[in-house]
């Protein structure tokens, strides 16, 4: 049986993994780029060493920027202002419920001027974190589903997603920096050209130097992959975890079809921060059901917030009223 207490251990341990394989791929193909890049000097493994100690310092410094200033970045990348309780009065009072709820401060408040409804939570602990959402979402959502979307995110600052979601996001981007520079140093320099020269060498030499361009073109491609699919996973435990703040399943539930299927273009919404949002703002309107989706379907969250409340998945006529949900 399905449990939010079973989901928060899926996602622990989902998200444990993640960090572990990114750390991994980013030191294997450190110490890879440098052991090509010294063939033939008798000097390899010292080469590969210290790509490796580059390459997980550039990463770790990374999320360390990412760690203490990544959401100030976000939410200036959104066009997001602050507001206080006399701006938005609804909205401040229900982010302060959800907080109590959740047994975490306050955060701060923010609004995007987009007719498109939605909203994300940005931050590096429960301390430090931030709830922004759209004016579309409060134009069009009642307060039974703007509490939802409210829980849904708070169960993102509870769970740490936050932090988890700025960090590894750049670890992530890390290693496709490390491939860019790979690739454009062997078209530059010819990289492994002394390993291929030297006496005895030249086969192992080019073997190794196809391997890393091949791993330059997929670590990323891979790691990407991983990430996203951990990120579904946490989409589906916030969504359960809102349940158990609101004590309402069907608030998220009616927020989560009438996100996805508002035809408002969501004019500040890019590919770097699509995957904070509650709904994908590049892709309300698709199935979501391949590697790189930052989201699960909705019918699948809908269906599983139903499964939890004991609640029948929705029926085929059901779904096909959800007009874009696939």
């Amino acid at each position: 049986m399905t449990t939010f207490y079973s989901e928060q251990a899926a996602n622990r341990r989902n998200s444990i993994f993640l960090v572990l394989v990114v750390i991994g791929v980013l030191a294997i193909f450190g110490f890879l780029i440098g052991y090509v890049i010294g063939f033939g000097s008798g000097n390899e493994v010292a080469f590969g060493v210290g790509a490796t100690m580059i390459a997980v310092a550039i990463g770790t410094l990374s999320a360390l920027g990412a760690y203490y200033s990544g959401d100030k970045l976000v939410l200036a990348t959104s066009n997001a202002r602050e507001v206080g309780q006399q701006d938005a009065p609804e909205l401040y009072n229900v982010v302060t419920e959800m907080a109590i709820a959740a047994n975490v401060p306050m955060p701060k408040v923010y609004i995007i001027d987009e007719g498109s409804p939605n909203a994300f939570a940005t931050g590096r602990d429960p301390e430090h974190s931030s709830i922004a959402v759209t004016t579309g979402l409060l134009n069009k959502l009642d307060r039974e589903e703007l509490q939802g979307v409210i829980g849904h995110e708070m169960s993102h600052v509870r769970n740490y997603d936050i932090r988890f979601a700025l960090v590894v996001g750049v670890l992530v981007g890390s290693i496709a920096l490390l491939a860019q520079f790979f690739l454009h140093y062997t078209f530059w320099f010819g990289g492994g050209s002394r390993g291929r020269k030297s006496e005895g060498g030249g086969g192992f030499a080019i073997v190794l130097f196809i391997i890393a361009i091949v791993m330059a073109i997929l670590a990323p491609i891979f790691s990407a992959m991983v990430q996203m699919a951990v990120s579904r996973q946490r989409e589906y435990l916030a969504d359960a975890s809102s349940v158990a703040l609101t004590r309402n399943p069907h608030g998220l539930q009616r927020a989560l079809a009438k996100i996805s299927a508002d035809p408002d273009p969501f004019e500040a919404a890019n590919g770097a921060t699509q995957h904070l949002f509650i709904v994908n703002p590049l892709k309300k309107l698709g199935g979501g059901r391949n590697l790189f989706s930052t989201h699960p379907p909705i019918v699948d969250r809908i269906n599983r917030l139903r499964l939890l409340t004991g609640d029948a998945p929705l029926d085929p006529s059901q779904v096909q009223s959800l007009t874009g949900l696939h």
